[in-house]
């Protein structure tokens, strides 16, 4: 049985039962984590509490090398780290070489942010007085981490929070605890102890670390329905919350865009991960003079991506993580197909798989937003499309959901580009080159999204909060004090 991290100690701690994690291409028992109970989380946020002052007085400078060391070590055992998490969570290897690049470039990231923004100051309200704002960390900082980009998500979080002087204690996914406890282990050994911890166990775990009174922040990537929950324990407690909770992105093709261009670019927004990605396009609009030239080529490029394991390097496309992930997207598929759509490819289990969780990437059409598909977050390999005849048609159809994550255009016309960033709800709009992220710019969402902000300086400022110092340096008698009679 793996170990959870305490204190800088590892440790059954008091769990009394295992959870098994199964590699989703070949249902293969990896191995099993503890259970942790609440007595682990306590003994989690005793030791971030007793470890924060320290923390957090620590210079800048020296928390700043601290967090690149932990990069360089993350790249030193990179090889190990992909081939793990490949086997846990089932993205195809390269897919896992980029989360790596990216989860050891976030430290590096936000080191130096941390080396720098302490605060600022501001001009005084009259003469004599000096006026400055300080960014502080909150404390400890509960960090629950789903399971389609475990160690991203998590550099994510807690590369700003121990940069900004919080200490964390993390809840990994039950799905995929490995990779984490790996990281742990081979890149934080140099922190003090009780900086960062680790607690395995299943949903209840995180609720009792969500109630925890010393947990003054919760940063969560997960459902909305999730989120919700977390949102009504933590309100009463008034703890910052840093909630993203999914999405049902838009794409929308104009017609003046290369044909391959398209097609390409959204079977990549599409079905990477298995379409098991948040920022996953999940609604594909297509201008009506290209739409059935369009839908054939796309299904035609899709039927040919390779299913398979994730470590066969010709994979294109890896396995959904488990069998009730894939009876959703199924679900979806085939109450769009009872309203009226048809499937132009895919839509099924595969044959010739005796194990894993795999389904064929599915492209429908004759799809309306009256169907689950375009309304529900899918989270799965499929892309339905609608033709549309006007732009202002294409947008408010983008806008038509509860959720405003991110939204995709692809085409040429600058007069059109200007248009959907302007007038889409969503917190990252990508112009032909859906899914990229940046270090600088922020990610995060609108609507039932959640408000929360990743990257940037953005993500770092949402693990501190600030404080206004007035100072009135001469200390003399104001004439606006007490009393107020005229002398």
């Amino acid at each position: 049985m793996e170990k959870m991290y305490l204190n800088g100690q590892w440790t059954t701690g008091h769990a009394q039962e295992t959870i098994p994690v199964i590699n989703p291409a070949t249902e293969e028992l990896l191995a099993e984590t503890p259970r942790g109970t609440a007595a682990d989380v306590e003994a989690a946020v005793r030791a971030a509490r007793a470890a924060f002052p320290g923390w957090a007085r620590t210079p800048g400078a020296e928390r700043a090398n601290l967090l690149h060391e932990v990069a360089n070590k993350i790249r030193a055992h990179e090889e190990h780290l992909i081939h793990l998490l490949t086997t846990e969570e089932g993205k195809p290897y390269v897919e896992n070489e980029e989360e790596l690049l990216w989860t050891h470039n976030t430290f590096d990231y936000y080191a130096e942010i941390g080396r720098h923004d302490r605060g600022r100051v501001i001009p005084p309200g009259a003469e004599g007085q000096f006026n400055f704002v300080i960014k502080e960390p909150y404390g400890v900082v509960g960090c629950i981490v789903p399971w389609n980009f475990p160690l991203l998500l998590l550099a994510w979080k807690i590369a700003p929070a121990l940069a900004a002087g919080n200490t964390v204690v993390i809840k990994p996914s039950e799905f995929t605890p490995l990779t984490t406890l790996k990281l742990i282990e081979v890149a934080f050994d140099h922190l003090p102890p009780g900086v960062v911890n680790v607690v395995t166990g299943y949903g209840d775990t995180g609720e009792v670390l969500v109630r925890h009174p010393d947990v003054r922040m919760i940063a969560f990537t997960g459902s909305v329905a999730t989120g919700q929950r977390i949102a009504s324990i933590a309100a009463p407690m008034m703890k910052k919350l840093h909630l993203e909770l999914g999405g049902k992105d838009p794409m929308v093709i104009a017609p003046d865009i290369e044909m391959d261009v398209a097609v390409r670019g959204l079977a990549y927004s599409a079905l990477l991960n298995a379409g098991q990605v948040c920022t996953s396009t999940e609604r594909v609009y297509v201008h009506e003079s290209m739409f059935s030239q369009f839908s054939e080529e796309l299904a035609d490029f899709v039927s040919k991506l390779k299913l398979g394991n994730g470590l066969e390097p010709d994979t294109d496309i890896g396995p959904m993580l488990r069998p009730h992930f894939r009876a959703k997207v199924d679900d979806h598929v085939q109450d769009a197909v009872r309203a009226g759509a048809r499937i132009l490819t895919g839509g099924k289990v595969p044959a010739g798989f005796e194990k894993g969780f795999f389904y064929e990437p599915a492209v429908l059409i004759n799809v309306d937003h009256s169907m689950k598909i375009m309304q529900e977050e899918t989270f799965g390999p499929t892309i339905p499309l609608m033709p549309y005849k006007t732009f202002d048609e294409a947008i408010a159809l983008a806008n038509d959901t509860q959720f405003g994550l991110g939204a995709s255009l692809m085409t040429h016309d600058a007069k059109l580009v200007k248009r959907y960033f302007e007038e889409v709800k969503a917190g990252t709009i990508w112009i032909n080159d859906p899914l990229t992220d940046n270090y600088a710019g922020p990610f995060g969402g609108m609507k039932m999204t959640g408000g929360g902000r990743e990257l940037g300086q953005e993500g770092f400022d949402q693990f501190t909060e600030v404080k206004h110092v007035h100072w009135d340096v001469e200390g003399g008698v104001k004439s606006y004090w007490y009393p107020y009679g005229k002398e």
